[in-house]
């Protein structure tokens, strides 16, 4: 099965850089991994590159892979993020977002896990099929049927490090399709764009690359304003913290990996340009 990817992972305005990226593509199988790691409390960079080297480090692409040994990758990230905090107290409320994607080459077969708001998205015949969902207070209060006007979209109630006894969300199996494209990324990212914007900029493209740097380009053009602590906090906030909104750009770091499976150019043909016009130049003049 051949997968190929793209990746981006950008500062945006802020100090630091808290997401980390990796994958690894093996003979058999394959993962992807993208962390966010939570702003507000120290180490969030920390847990995030822990959460991140933990399951790269003991994924092993020359085997295949079942749901247990993705439980297993997971919950070892997590226990060595809750390691650490153990052994320095200024890290003892560290705490990061994972989303993660599993692929066995061989059975054509997809896995997925996340923690947090970083998600994945899985289009097929170009089009979103799944998307995972958040554990963020606005989640679950859209899902109660609630409003969720001028509640802040970063509170998260579970992320990896924040609560050693609640686990990660797991996927079930899925067969793959040629043609099938993922995208994982972090809050910074999605926030910027609609399911319906994803796809348009899907039927654009004929790789992995191209689409990034088209989403990256209309990103960069239309980056949105910012709470002044627009990224992730954890779900008591800081009561000091700024929750103005401000007119001064405040750009959430960003990152995002595209992987394509066989051929998505095949089935990702643009139908309509009209509605792909925020991906378009802008006439000079």
């Amino acid at each position: 099965m051949n997968i190929t990817i793209a990746t981006t992972s950008h500062q945006g305005t802020r100090a630091t850089n808290q997401d980390q990226t990796g994958e690894i593509i093996g003979r058999r199988s394959a993962c992807f991994v993208v962390c966010d790691g939570i702003a507000g409390l120290p180490g969030g960079e920390v847990a995030a590159k822990i959460a991140r080297d933990t399951i790269l480090e003991n994924f092993d692409g020359e085997q295949h892979l079942d749901a247990q040994s993705i439980r297993q990758y997971v919950t070892g990230a997590n226990a060595a993020i809750r390691a650490r905090q153990r052994q320095e107290a200024a890290l003892a409320k560290m705490g990061t977002t994972l989303v993660s994607l599993f692929i066995d080459r061989d059975y054509s077969l997809a896995y997925w896990a996340h923690a947090g708001d970083s998600r994945l998205y899985l289009f097929r015949r170009g089009y979103l099929f799944d998307v995972t969902t958040d554990h963020s207070l606005v989640q679950q209060m859209k899902d109660a049927g609630f409003s969720t006007q001028g509640i802040n979209s970063n509170l998260l109630y579970f992320a990896l490090g924040l609560d050693e006894a609640r686990d990660a969300s797991y996927s079930d199996v899925l067969q793959l399709e040629d043609g099938d494209v993922f995208l994982l990324c972090t809050d910074g990212f999605w926030h910027s764009f609609s399911e319906a914007e994803l796809e348009q900029s899907l039927h654009m493209v004929n790789s992995p690359d191209e689409w990034i740097a088209l989403m990256e380009r209309a990103w960069l053009n239309q980056a949105p304003v910012h709470t002044a602590n627009g990224t992730e906090c954890a779900a008591v906030p800081d009561p000091h913290a700024d929750n103005r909104h401000t007119d001064n750009r405040n750009i959430d770091n960003y990152s995002a990996i595209a992987v394509w499976v066989g051929s998505p150019q095949e089935t990702t043909l643009m139908h309509s340009l009209p509605d792909a016009g925020r991906f378009m130049p802008s006439k000079l003049g």
